[in-house]
């Protein structure tokens, strides 16, 4: 658990780099801010109360945890404090890096506009307020709603992580509004390479995300394992498929965003179905979020980097699949329409994603509106000209200012300067 719960921290500078990398050249350092700035604000909120509304005895018909139960962990600090072998300081720093993550996923749909102090308020409340509830209503196996309630599949996440961040990122980017010249002139990808470094780091960590929600090292977890490795590479497949039908030329951005299509759609069913369905839910991922990435342009909303393509659309593709393709000799239990189980589990899948997604949905454009009304949510015109780096973190991520070499011949010689003249580079 310890492991896993290292790999999903990985995830995290690994959406810094997947999300940095299609920034612009000056926006790339507010990118990655954003992503890290969740350790500052989550993490800190997960120790003193997260664990305890996510986790805690129910007190709300399944909707939310004792918020003082485990205040600050303290109640957790002795290794008497067990289940089933593991101790649930283990399980609660796990699952610390899950709340990190998901809120982390938001920042990609807001990129190169949104004020940074702003940001942090947001992400603060939206962990409060939207992803604790949800993480009890689907994590909390014993007293969630969604788990215990009407018995939904969720092995590691669809609905808590990838929905609800999905849903979170089209509202904040409607309400945030577009960034100056979208569409016509938006930003390519200033670092393909880096893309695909998170891309790779995303998948390494992934295994720790979906495997390790198994909570020890059995077959449960290998079988999520395995599902994780077909399904991603199916889903580059699909993806790639689309590319090249439609513009003629598979991409690098397209492998990688076909990589995290696929892991976004298994999350939720990696212990519910045979690697033959894994295979089919990753390549019917692939399809759709290649589809879905444009949906921005049809409707008008700037996601800048497709959050809502691929997460919300990869995490409601992954959860409804389950009631056709769960199989009731998985280690989940369910059977799907394919299987004989009817279409009962598809269902209570449905009603589990449209519940997240109308919560998400209300309380996030409330939280929106809130901080937007009291500090603001978009930088100037003008810094936006200039870059949000230099802007909000008087940094740039890169130095194109030129060098200086100085050489001297020594004591009472003047010393002689040669000026190299600046690089030249177009920013993309």
């Amino acid at each position: 658990m310890l492991t896993s719960t290292a790999l999903v921290l990985l995830m995290t500078p690994g959406l810094a780099l997947f999300y940095g990398g299609q920034a612009h050249s000056k926006s790339v350092l507010n990118m990655m801010m954003m992503v890290f700035s969740t350790f500052a604000t989550v993490g800190v909120l997960w120790v003193i109360v997260g664990y305890s509304l996510a986790f805690g005895d129910d007190v709300g018909g399944g909707l939310l945890g004792n918020p003082s139960q485990y205040f600050m962990l303290s109640s957790l600090l002795s290794d008497t404090v067990q289940t089933d072998g593991l101790p649930d300081i283990a399980f609660a720093a796990f699952q610390a890096m899950f709340a990190i993550l998901t809120v982390g996923l938001i920042a990609g749909a807001v990129a190169n506009r949104m004020k940074f102090n702003s940001w942090m308020v947001f992400s603060l409340l939206w962990a409060l307020l939207v992803y604790f509830p949800i993480a009890h209503w689907v994590f909390d196996l014993d007293a969630g709603w969604i788990a215990s309630g009407i018995a939904a599949v969720d092995f590691a996440g669809g609905t808590a992580v990838h929905i609800n961040a999905g849903m979170a990122a089209l509202v904040l980017a409607l309400i945030l509004g577009k960034r100056r010249g979208w569409p016509n002139d938006s930003a390519r990808p200033h670092n393909l390479t880096m893309v695909m470094l998170g891309a790779g780091l995303l998948w390494f960590g992934w295994f720790g995300f979906n495997a390790g929600s198994a909570a020890v090292a059995n077959f449960d977890a290998t079988y999520a394992f395995m599902n994780t490795v077909v399904a991603t590479c199916t889903a580059i497949c699909g993806w790639l498929i689309i590319e090249q039908v439609r513009d003629g030329k598979p991409t690098s951005l397209g492998a990688a965003s076909g990589i995290v299509a696929g892991l976004v759609a298994i999350t939720p069913a990696c212990a519910a179905v045979t690697p033959l369905g894994a295979m089919a839910i990753g390549f019917i991922a692939g399809l759709a979020c290649a589809f879905g990435v444009g949906l921005k342009y049809r409707f008008g909303f700037d996601d800048a980097f497709d959050v809502v393509g691929v997460h919300l659309v990869g995490g409601l593709v992954g959860t409804l699949l389950i009631g056709f393709f769960a199989w009731d000799g998985s280690p989940a239990g369910a059977g799907g329409v394919f299987y004989g189980g009817g279409f009962g589990q598809l269902g209570i899948q449905a009603l589990a994603a449209g519940a997240v997604i109308v919560y998400t949905g209300i309380l996030t454009a409330v939280i929106a509106l809130v901080v937007k009304a009291v500090m603001g949510l978009r930088i100037e015109d003008e810094a936006e000209a200039i870059g949000i780096d230099e802007a909000e973190h008087a940094e740039s991520g890169y130095d194109y200012s030129g060098m200086t070499s100085r050489t001297s011949s020594g004591v009472g010689v003047g010393a002689a300067t040669t000026q190299v003249p600046a690089a030249t580079t177009t920013d993309r």
